[in-house]
């Protein structure tokens, strides 16, 4: 048997000097300033002057939960690294913090804030494109609750126990990621189809966005001001929450129940298509990828004319969908001629996006995109609920959101040109750029942070934190 050297080990001691792990938080403490607004919003919680500022450590918990922490003691990484950071706050003091101060009177106003945060970033250069359409996906989420005693958990619809959030995420294609725009923390019995919670994150999200970009609602087609449109699966495709989105001038596409009338829409298409063969015409249309190409099986009908739709805001589209399930799957009752059929509505009119019904279909199947939106959340503070009191959870979610948002302005900002960094998920992103290990040291009265040059992305870093300064400054 052939024996192998063993790697030669190194010597281990505990007296290093000058060395911080972590580093790269210090890119999401620089990015925006939330510490007036949130200030500000918090100074009558206190009876004297504050030690800390509860901006400061407002701020600071973002980062934190952004970094990785899952749980309000998370903030002990920026203590441990006061050397780069500076003084923060105790992990007592930002418990009060989240326990006290922060409850459902303030909170409206820590949600201004971010709003005022993402105008400044947006500025900075972490807005859109000029003239596209802003797309905003709504979607519910299951936070479960192992503790079994918070406030307001509840059994969900999937057997479980905890919380039922809704959130809306503004989507960002050229990231790993979008904007968290509004959450709302709910029950875990909450219905999944409640049309005043769609209603009231709607109303979120827009106040969330910089005012220049919300919607004209006597403009609903967005002729002579920005386009949104928001997009859902069929728990948001209620009557209430299409007028809600006409009446804020949002564009909407939502998924749609495949009913006993869709059924019938769908059987009628399928009798004409022989039928209009014949005559050379033509009923289903192919479906696209995303690149363009045709998707091989799939097929696109228009039912609007087939189907009931007086309830729902004028000019509203009824668009069919079907295609050959993948092997394996189960085909019901529902499904015809050996397709599985979806339906989505949309007041989207004829023309205005490219392919017809393709573009529309590929359009509206991008909603899936907030499941990884969801999934990103998650790993960022949200699989976690740590406080008793509902008004802290939802303190909590807010800080969450706000985590979410510095690493998408991050990359927005520092790193748009480098896809290895802008298009990771975010448990990458913490390993290249967040986690970094530097040297620290002082010299000409200045605090200079070196970045381990054999870091594969060390110079990635240091040129994206000197945009991050100048985007600022």
């Amino acid at each position: 048997m052939k024996t192998t050297a063993m790697v030669p080990r190194v010597k281990v001691s505990a007296d290093g000097a000058g060395v911080v792990s972590h580093a790269g938080v210090g890119m999401l403490r620089e990015l925006a300033d939330l510490t007036g607004q949130v200030s500000a919003v918090l100074a009558d919680t206190y009876k004297g002057p504050w030690l800390h500022d509860p901006g400061r450590m407002y701020a600071d918990l973002a980062a934190a939960v952004a970094d990785g922490a899952d749980s309000v003691s998370g903030i002990g990484t920026l203590i441990d690294q006061q050397a780069q950071h500076g003084p923060v706050a105790s992990v007592t003091t930002a418990w009060r913090l989240i326990d006290g101060r922060v409850d459902a009177a303030h909170l409206t106003g820590v949600k201004q804030a971010r709003a005022v945060a993402r105008e400044v970033a947006w500025a900075a250069g972490a807005a859109p494109p000029a003239g596209v359409e802003l797309v905003m996906d709504v979607d519910a989420t299951i936070t479960i609750d192992h503790s079994d005693g918070k406030q307001n958990s509840a059994s969900t619809w999937k057997k479980t126990y905890g919380f039922h959030p809704l959130l809306v995420f503004l989507d960002r294609p050229d990231i790993a990621g979008g904007e968290a725009l509004a959450g709302l923390l709910r029950a875990g019995n909450a219905g999944s189809n409640t049309t005043a919670d769609h209603i009231a994150v709607l109303t979120e999200a827009l106040a969330a966005l910089p005012e220049a970009y919300r919607p004209r609602p006597d403009d609903p087609a967005g002729a002579d001001g920005p386009r949104l449109l928001i997009r859902s699966d069929s728990a948001g495709a209620t009557h209430g929450f299409a007028a809600a989105c006409r009446k804020a001038g949002v564009s909407f596409s939502f998924g749609f129940p495949v009913t006993a009338p869709v059924r019938d829409a769908v059987a009628t298409l399928v009798e004409a298509e022989s039928v209009a063969a014949e005559r050379g015409w033509t009923v289903w249309y192919p479906a696209i990828e995303r690149d363009g190409s045709v998707r091989d099986g799939a097929r696109l009908a228009e039912a609007t004319g087939l189907v009931d739709l007086s309830a729902w805001p004028p000019r509203t589209r009824l668009i069919l969908r079907k295609e050959r399930p993948h092997p394996g799957a189960q085909l019901t009752f529902a499904d015809q001629d050996g397709h599985r059929v979806t339906a989505f509505i949309t007041d989207t009119p004829i023309g205005a996006v490219p392919g017809q019904l393709a573009g529309l279909d590929l359009r509206h199947r991008r909603h899936a995109r907030v499941e990884d939106r969801i999934r990103q959340a998650k790993a960022t503070g949200l699989r976690n609920l740590p406080c008793f009191s509902f008004a802290s959870n939802s303190a909590w979610l807010e800080i969450v959101l706000t985590a979410t948002d510095l690493l998408a302005w991050c990359k927005l900002i520092a790193f748009i040109d480098e896809p290895d960094l802008a298009c990771c998920e975010v448990a990458t992103f913490r390993y290249r750029v967040l986690h970094v290990a530097a040297r620290i040291g002082r010299a000409a009265r200045k605090t200079h942070l070196r970045i381990d040059r054999t870091w594969r992305w060390a110079t990635a870093i240091a040129t994206g934190w000197h945009r991050i300064r100048a985007a600022f400054t």
